[in-house]
């Protein structure tokens, strides 16, 4: 499994639930603390305001799910799909995925500050207007995504692949060009400005 920034341990559980169908249900303001959930199934699901407080999921299925105003902090995923789901403004600071499958997944806004997403598959998912402050997405695969006016100031970017990724509006100097693939992604002029810079040129207007 991988492990989490700066060596934090790992949320204590003190409840387990075990192959949970939630297939289509509607749950409001529910809240969960350190909760290891094995096999839950989201499929279908639709949240509002529910908070997931150091919680574990484990081949938890989110597809086709839809999450509103919720939290998933400082929680784990391991081995979850979030095929065509949806979070709307969600807060999943400090959570931690390991080999997840994030195919056609759908962000708008939230904060996202200081996930662990090393080496994730992100190319088929989209974020927009979402907070990644120090996030860790060291290794991880955005070829094709759309990242699109996204914090990323302080996020572990060294080794990820921006290749035709969207990545206008986005805030791009924590980027160090050389550590990047960035053939063929979709910035604005002052984004290549910043790159620039990045890179140690001097850049003027004459």
């Amino acid at each position: 499994m991988a492990e989490r920034r700066y060596g934090e341990v790992p949320p204590k559980i003190d409840i387990t639930i075990a192959g949970a169908d939630w297939y289509g249900r509607q749950i409001d303001r529910e809240r969960h603390q350190n909760t290891l959930f094995v096999d839950l199934d989201l499929t279908e699901a639709q949240t509002v305001g529910v908070v997931f407080h150091e919680c574990t999921f484990r081949r938890a299925r989110f597809n086709a799910s839809s999450h509103q105003a919720g939290a998933f902090v400082n929680c784990t995923f391991v081995s979850c799909k979030f095929f065509d789901s949806r979070f709307t403004e969600c807060k999943f600071v400090g959570s931690m995925f390991d080999t997840c499958d994030f195919d056609q997944m759908q962000v708008s806004g939230g904060d996202w500050s200081f996930v662990s997403l090393p080496g994730a598959g992100l190319g088929r998912a989209s974020f927009k207007e979402t907070r990644l402050r120090e996030a860790d997405l060291t290794g991880a695969s955005c070829k094709g995504g759309s990242l699109r006016d996204v914090d990323f100031s302080g996020a572990w970017l060294h080794g990820i692949d921006f290749t035709a990724c969207d990545l206008r509006g986005s805030d791009l100097s924590a980027i160090e060009p050389e550590n990047v693939h960035l053939k063929d992604a979709i910035i604005t002029i002052d984004q290549t400005i910043t790159i620039a810079e990045a890179l140690g040129l001097d850049v003027r207007q004459k």
